[in-house]
């Protein structure tokens, strides 16, 4: 373990390296045009980077995580987990203190739930170190086990950062679903900020735009969102591991090179993070694993009306993109974005609240096909992934097959 942790911080560099060189958004005429709106608040990948980077460096060589007992691991993440829990009830308290006109002095009244919010987050800042640890060595365990190693050990090192994430802005052109540009913002933008953000490359530079927030980033170390649900937090890890991986394989290689080979990058380390997430949870978090769903059909009482039939988003997100797709390949612009608005609307009615719903919303959510349904519609990269997925008969097979793709139509060949 301590050659093994010699061996992560010998890698950190090398990799950053690699990570602070593609920090610098690539440049073609239509996305310097749209960074004329956004150069002000673009994220700063460097000083992350090497900031991160230092964190791991000193992690590596204290080592003083992989002397604890499984017992004391667990617990540790628990608390960490608890601690940020805590943090997210208090923070949402003071929201509503803030907000509630019947409060006339908020500050006096916030004042003990503030100190706590303020004990709350240094506590979080000293665990949070250790907890990442502790993940990184399960992780790499399970990696190991599914045969997703090299001499021993996950080729890169698994590292990841609990950070706050930069907002992504997605730019689309708005006669066709397809992302021509992503380009990281600042932690702080505000929701003022990042609509006034989207109006203006819209009518600037007649393009659809979206700024949305993400989960993980797989710069290395790995960006992840700090949270409290651990099953999400693994999984986005796990997920960003295999970007990291596939970075230096074809498929990762080819990322940019067309929405298909996106699309594979995106669903695999979905399919893979899905898994390696259930896996880690049921060896070291027995007590998180999801309970099981129940698919039998419910039984109907004799002279009883059947239930009501639940709301599928995923069935009626896939019917929006297919329908969108026709109106769009019919040069129907106008009638799609007035179409995608009122199904908004329809979404925010059932329960899911979207902010907006439009060609650059398709473009980025569209690429995660790892589940059947749901934004990408009517593309067939996501089921043929699926499907080698399911043709494999290990996860590291299918990594292995995948990883050595360089565009969708080898994935067909290979699949036929």
């Amino acid at each position: 373990m301590r050659f093994y942790r010699f061996c992560i911080t010998a890698f950190i560099t090398i990799i950053c390296m690699n990570w602070l060189a593609r920090s610098v958004v690539p440049s073609s005429d239509q996305l310097e045009n749209i960074r004329a709106y956004t150069r002000q608040d673009e994220f700063d990948f460097t000083s992350w980077t090497l900031d991160a980077a230092w964190t791991k460096f000193s992690q590596g060589i204290s080592g003083e995580e992989s002397a604890l007992s499984p017992a004391a691991a667990h617990d540790l993440v628990i608390t960490y987990l608890s601690q940020v829990y805590g943090y997210q009830v208090v923070t949402q308290t003071l929201e509503q203190i803030y907000s509630d006109p019947a409060i006339h002095d908020p500050t006096a009244a916030s004042a003990e739930l503030r100190s706590e919010q303020h004990q709350l987050s240094a506590d979080i800042k000293q665990s949070a170190p250790a907890a990442e640890a502790v993940l990184q060595d399960q992780i790499t365990s399970v990696l190991y086990n599914q045969g997703l190693s090299s001499l021993g050990n996950p080729l890169p090192p698994v590292l990841f950062h609990f950070s706050p994430l930069p907002f992504a802005l997605i730019i689309s052109p708005r006669n066709i679903i397809r992302q021509d540009a992503y380009i990281s913002l600042q932690t702080d933008l505000s929701i003022t900020d990042r609509v006034a953000l989207e109006r203006a490359v819209e009518t600037g530079q007649g393009v659809s735009a979206l700024v949305e927030e993400i989960g993980g980033i797989g710069t290395y170390p790995t960006m992840v969102q700090q949270g409290s649900d651990l099953n999400w937090l693994v999984e986005v890890i796990a997920h960003e591991w295999i970007h990291n991986y596939l970075e230096w394989h074809p498929l990762g290689l080819g990322y940019d090179s067309s929405p298909e080979m996106r699309t594979m990058n995106e669903t695999a380390a979905s399919i893979a993070g899905k898994e390696i997430s259930a896996l880690v949870i049921a060896r070291y978090y027995p007590e998180l694993v999801p309970p099981a769903v129940d698919t039998a059909p419910a039984r109907i009482e004799p002279n009883s009306l059947p239930p009501e039939p639940a709301f599928d988003f995923r069935a009626e997100m896939r019917d929006t993109r297919v329908k969108v797709d026709q109106l769009l390949a019919a040069g129907k612009v106008t009638e799609a974005e007035t179409y995608m608005e009122e199904r908004r609307q329809f979404f925010w009615q059932n329960g899911y609240q979207i902010r907006r719903l439009n060609q650059a919303y398709f473009a980025f959510h569209g690429a995660y096909a790892d589940t059947p349904g749901g934004a990408a519609g009517a593309d067939p990269v996501g089921p043929a992934v699926r499907e080698l997925r399911r043709k494999s008969p290990t996860l590291a097979a299918f990594i292995h097959q995948i990883a050595a793709l360089s565009s969708f139509e080898e994935l067909q060949q290979l699949l036929h």
